[in-house]
């Protein structure tokens, strides 16, 4: 299905300019459990669909951002490729996650080490910004330009700074096989042996931490990946692709505590001791979930002795505030000013006040 809003959404932009009037912008709403936008009017996007673009042999396809994720895809695996980053769904089978909610956001499965964050594939976007205007930035090729790249800064964003309409993803081959290695290791000795991990010759493209066991992801050829397995040792689990899949749309057993859900972004040899049971590791030691009922104040103290950053994930009883500003705030500030100076996209939703 395609179906091109832009003048219809350009035309509800320029009357909340006029009126006043602040808009929240929606997709699919897979990732409602974020803090929302306090906003007089809902910008809906999940009719905005089509893929405009692909291209097998160039690597890249460009779509409009309500189009769901699982379609884009259910087209990539026909051509035998991927997205990179493994975005998780967070509403997997329900066809809920959109193209543009995924960039908004900017969460990246556990290949990112091994294959860049979602940031790292995007090429291109069409944007409207909070003057009503349309404006595109990027390509459909891997440039080196002065200044910001700007289609990059959209992701994570949250469409604080416009409205997402069309997005340009490299894309990757899908490797042929893989299989997942597990290893038992406490938790204070996991830093470092991933560390040993991810310097060896390795086809390596997740490597995390959980209930005792390193879990390791290689893929490749058979003959590629028979060898790094004589070099890793291990067992082999079953059904591979599963075990990382409930990892990332965080359907597995530990996702389903009563304790509020931190996610601590740290360097990857960190140690911090933090409860066995508490803790999920991915990344390869770069990204840390915890279960903890800790206050807000302890965990952005502990995580600042580190040099990392928290920010409470999911919690039924989230307490506002709870994530601290990032050192790069007032940067993002000065961008919301230039592409939304009244302040009328998902205002308040990254602790830029307007």
């Amino acid at each position: 299905m395609t179906n091109d809003l832009t003048q219809a959404l350009q035309t509800e932009v320029t009357e909340a300019l006029a009126n006043k009037q602040t808009l929240a912008i929606v997709g699919g709403n897979s990732k409602r459990f974020l803090k929302p936008a306090k906003t007089d009017k809902t910008l809906h996007l999940t009719q905005h669909t089509g893929i405009l673009d692909y291209e097998p042999c160039e690597l890249y396809i460009t779509a409009r951002t309500g189009t769901p994720l699982q379609t884009i895809e259910t087209l990539l695996a026909q051509h035998h490729q991927m997205l990179g980053s493994e975005p998780p769904h967070f509403s997997l089978g329900l066809n809920k996650a959109t193209l543009g909610g995924a960039i908004a956001c900017g969460f990246s499965g556990s290949r990112r080490p091994f294959s860049g964050s979602l940031r790292d594939h995007v090429l291109g976007v069409k944007i409207l910004n909070g003057q009503g205007q349309v404006m595109r930035f990027g390509g459909q090729v891997m440039k080196n330009v002065a200044g910001f790249d700007v289609s990059r800064l959209m992701v994570g964003a949250r469409g604080t700074l416009g409205v997402l309409l069309e997005v340009t993803l490299k894309v990757m081959p899908k490797p042929p096989a893989e299989i997942t290695l597990r290893i038992e290791c406490s938790l204070p000795d996991t830093p470092l042996l991933m560390a040993k991990f991810g310097r060896m010759s390795l086809p390596l493209s997740a490597m995390a931490w959980l209930e005792g066991a390193i879990f390791i992801r290689l893929q490749g050829s058979e003959v590629v990946i028979l060898d790094a397995q004589r070099k890793v040792g291990g067992d082999v689990i079953v059904n591979s692709p599963q075990f990382w899949l409930e990892l990332r749309e965080q359907t597995h057993p530990f996702f389903r505590s009563d304790q509020p859900l931190w996610r601590l972004s740290v360097p990857p040899a960190t140690q911090l001791y933090l409860p066995n049971n508490e803790v999920f590791i991915d990344w390869s030691g770069g990204l840390r979930w915890w279960n903890t009922n800790k206050s807000a104040e302890e965990v952005n103290q502990m995580i600042h002795q580190v040099a990392g950053h928290a920010s409470l994930f999911r919690d039924a009883h989230a307490v506002t505030g709870a994530q601290p500003p990032l050192d790069l705030m007032p940067l993002h500030q000065q961008l919301k000013k230039s592409f939304d100076p009244h302040g009328i996209l998902n205002p308040g939703i990254l602790g830029v006040p307007y």
